[in-house]
């Protein structure tokens, strides 16, 4: 199977275009963005890049919370355990290691860098989430959890002297150097389409993950793979991009977005219910309504078909008011604008795109298989996640892997003087060819969205991805244009992981956390124990697992 999307090295001369420099680059501003350049400016300059403002990403949209071994009765053991058995065979168990162990303490950076989270008597409170064996979420507001975190670190950001921070400013493409293949910055283009070359001692991308890719996701616009997609542009090795989580609650109701309804609210109680009013999670696992992520999903799209139906019931009815309004203000208000009261309404939920476990691969110390370019986050595949997410880890792997990526970029020896030309991929500077019958971005992106969720959303078979892969095919005509508004690149960034998604679950013949192909629906840990890798100009290479 060729998987290789059409690729037009650039070589730029970077004296013909403006210059700014910097020690650390950091493009993104969620949890991860956020948290590492407060870590990388105590001893460097950073400049923090981010396509709208500080407080526009996924983390300023997660509910749940954060997970972290708080509770007496815990351990960094059963959070492994926990974490090891929802991935599915894929977790890299020394990366989880670092998670469970070191997240604790960055939760304690995070309250004294400002974040209020809640308490009980005094005490940090915590709630369970699906597939923890304990109680140790942390959570803020009730249900605003990530957006306590960046307004607590967004103010720290502003009030830094060594950050500064250009919003509405958006990253075309990493610059590699033509001799030694380092990356050493990034080409930028400004709100008023002009252009400018970032060099950086140090590049770490923080730009979140992939959920425009589906028509229904809970995540914001800006979600659009950039990072993913330069990265393999630069050469950088992706992996495992075939494992896309559907979270399975998000509101499903006429005039309303497709709002996350917190996996806490199973956590404090709620049961699943069909149209039919019947609880149906004792049919599929013995956690109920607590299963794996994966697997309630899937379990609704089930109850969803049999009973002719476009969603499911959450009904947590049957708890207090007072707890619900106090626990979940944000779900509830949102709820209570489209005429549905909590509780006493039976809330409509169905599956929707959340998070993309996969990305760009990295070791222990965040680095990408390109020296000086770092990953933080959900753009990042750190190994901690493997084929299907523990809830409330990504907070907590952002902060970890955030700080070691800052202690990992303290050792490096300085950049030194550049070649006069770097090399990119630029789509910017791509082939100045003119498509006949160009459609407009907007109608291309929703047919995108649409063969995504019919062709390689929660459930496929090889027949549909094949079908998907040669639309995806006739669509790379694309890169023949001459790409220079903010929306033909996102769509372009899209299109590259959108061919990275589906060549990847095409490939992986089983189902495992995530993946599910109905062709293959059992897991084998014999063949497909190790994880698919993809880079630029190379056809996709398994690795078997450390």
């Amino acid at each position: 199977m060729n998987n290789m999307i059409p690729q037009y090295l650039v070589d730029f001369d970077l004296s013909a275009l403006p210059m700014v420099e910097t020690d650390v680059l950091v493009i993104g501003s969620g949890i991860a963005g956020l948290f590492t350049a407060i870590k990388a400016s105590g001893q460097q300059r950073v400049l923090m890049i981010t396509k709208k403002s500080l407080l526009e990403s996924n983390t300023r949209y997660a509910q749940g919370g954060i997970a972290a071994v708080i509770a007496e009765d815990d351990s960094p053991a059963y959070h492994l355990q926990d974490t090891l058995v929802a991935g599915a065979g894929l977790c890299r168990s020394e990366a989880v290691e670092v998670l469970v162990n070191e997240g604790p303490d960055g939760v304690k950076e995070l309250i004294r860098l400002g974040t209020l989270f809640d308490l009980e008597n005094g005490e940090l409170a915590l709630t369970q989430e699906g597939a923890h064996s304990h109680r140790r979420i942390l959570h803020a507001n009730g249900d605003a959890t990530g957006y306590e975190i960046v307004r607590a670190l967004a103010v720290e950001v502003n009030e830094h002297p060594g950050i500064e921070v250009w919003d509405e400013h958006f990253v075309v493409d990493l610059i590699t150097d033509r001799d030694r293949g380092e990356c050493i910055g990034a080409l930028v283009q400004k709100d008023d389409g002009s252009q400018v070359f970032v060099k950086a001692q140090a590049t770490v991308l923080c730009s979140g993950g992939a959920g425009q890719l589906y028509r229904y996701t809970t995540n914001p616009d800006v979600a659009t793979a950039d990072g993913v997609a330069m990265a393999y542009r630069a050469g950088a090795i992706v992996r495992d991009m075939e494992f896309i989580q559907f979270h399975p609650t998000s509101l499903c109701y006429p005039g309303a977005p497709r709002f996350l309804v917190s996996e806490a609210v199973r956590g404090e109680g709620a049961y699943l219910r069909n149209v039919k009013g019947e609880r149906f999670m004792d049919r599929y696992h013995a956690q109920l309504e607590l299963a794996p992520r994966d697997i309630v999903a899937r379990a609704i799209v089930s109850e969803m078909e049999s009973t002719n139906s476009t969603f499911v019931y959450l009904d947590i009815t049957h708890e207090q008011p007072e707890m619900i309004k106090h626990r979940f203000p944000t779900i509830y208000e949102t709820c209570m604008r489209y005429g549905l009261d909590m509780t006493t309404d039976w809330i409509p939920v169905a599956p929707a795109a959340h998070y993309m476990m996969g990305g760009v691969k990295t070791d222990l110390s965040g680095e990408s298989s390109i020296s000086r370019l770092f990953a933080c986050g959900e753009v990042s595949s750190t190994g901690v996640h493997g084929a299907n997410r523990l809830a409330s880890n990504s907070l907590s792997e952002a902060i970890v892997f955030g700080r070691r990526i800052v202690d990992r970029i303290q050792s490096l020896s300085p950049l030194g003087s550049l070649q006069v030309r770097g090399t990119s991929t630029a789509s910017v500077n791509m082939n100045s060819k003119i498509m006949k019958e160009q459609k407009p971005i907007s109608e291309r992106r929703l047919r995108l969205q649409k063969m995504m969720v019919r062709q390689v959303g929660l459930r496929r078979n090889g027949k549909d991805l094949q079908k998907a892969m040669d639309k995806l095919q006739q669509e790379l005509q694309f890169f023949d244009l001459t790409l220079t508004h903010k929306e033909e690149l996102e769509y372009a960034n899209l299109l590259t992981c959108a061919w990275l998604v589906t060549s990847g679950a095409l490939h992986r013949e089983e189902s495992r956390g995530a993946h599910y192909r109905e062709d293959f629906p059992a897991r084998d840990d014999i063949v497909w124990q190790k994880h698919s890798l993809q880079q630029r100009e190379q056809a996709i290479v398994e690795e078997l697992m450390s």
